[in-house]
């Protein structure tokens, strides 16, 4: 089965952007807009989730760095795989669509115009190193996703070949991991290869040009779509959200690595939940500023790190 876009609930507390276009779904980031049968509107919003929670707090730039990292990835991979992006320029959108022309600082930067793809109800996981919730199924059963792997792996060793673990792309909760016979029985044999063959091609890909940038793509994630007949990738690609990136420099297997993600935000929580503060269901505790902006820094930080360049916040404010 495939459908255009995946909606979930409203998270409590934080408001979604405001655009005069029909707002198809919102996802704990993402406001999703119909523009016409073609095309939809992707606005990553400033909003971060942890566990599957949704943060009463924003982080400043967050969505404007999902969104560019993006774009500058599925510039580097056009000739590897075909993607839904038409551009993550915001006055190249306006003149797609005139009516955004008064939200122009609303879309800058963390708009992006993409083909409306059928997207595939799965996600395709794959893990180049075993960590979070694929170490804690290992540590208790030596199995990931209910497949055996091979004994006496450590936190966070490398794994050759890498492992392709799709999961469901839960409507609320947590998404579940599943074999690939399950992906098989829902996607059908012939787009479960494929699908598989493209995330380990991109993965490859990816590995390589991060690895020249000192950094390490332990793990990550990828959605895709039908678009008039063919498969094409959609959503995020290879971004702090998707992905688990390691410095390369400070790797160290045998237990957790330090990442370029929301990982300060991730810290402070589980610190609430061990003191019994919080037990990980909404609504979620108040964040020091200084997590906020800590978190905003690792965001900022990865985007440099990856593409090179810092990013000009000035272009979209």
């Amino acid at each position: 089965m495939l459908f255009v876009f995946e909606a979930r609930p409203t998270p409590l507390g934080v408001p979604s952007t405001r655009l005069p276009l029909f707002h198809a779904a919102r996802g704990k980031v993402r406001d999703v807009y119909e523009v016409d049968e073609e095309r939809l509107l992707l606005v990553a919003t400033d909003r971060v989730s942890a566990f599957d929670v949704v943060m009463t707090e924003t982080v400043p730039y967050k969505g404007i760095v999902l969104t560019q990292l993006t774009a500058w990835w599925l510039t580097q991979l056009a000739s590897d795989v075909p993607h839904h992006m038409i551009t993550a320029d915001a006055h190249e959108i306006i003149a797609e669509v005139p009516e955004l022309a008064p939200h122009l600082s609303t879309i800058a930067g963390r708009a992006m115009l993409v083909k409306r793809a059928r997207i595939f109800p799965v996600e395709c996981v794959i893990r180049g190193y075993i960590s979070g919730s694929a170490w804690k199924e290992y540590s208790a059963y030596g199995t990931l996703a209910g497949e055996t792997l091979p004994a006496g792996l450590v936190e966070s060793q490398a794994l050759w070949p890498a492992v392709f673990s799709p999961a469901t792309k839960a409507v609320t909760g947590h998404d579940e991991n599943i074999t690939i016979d399950r992906m098989r029985a829902v996607v059908g044999a012939e787009h479960a290869r494929e699908l598989e063959e493209l995330t380990r091609s991109i993965y490859d890909r990816g590995s390589r040009l991060a690895a020249e940038r000192g950094i390490i793509i332990a793990d990550t994630k990828f959605e895709f779509g039908i678009w008039h007949d063919r498969i094409i990738l959609c959503d995020e690609v290879l971004t702090p959200d998707s992905s688990r990136f390691w410095p390369f420099d400070a790797y160290t297997p045998g237990g957790p690595q330090p990442s370029f993600d929301k990982q300060p935000l991730r810290d402070y929580l589980q610190v609430e939940r061990v003191a019994g503060a919080w037990n990980g269901e909404a609504p979620p505790p108040a964040l020091p500023e200084r997590v906020v902006e800590a978190t905003s820094r690792r965001y900022l930080d990865a985007y440099r790190r990856m593409t090179g360049s810092t990013l000009d916040l000035s272009r979209f404010t």
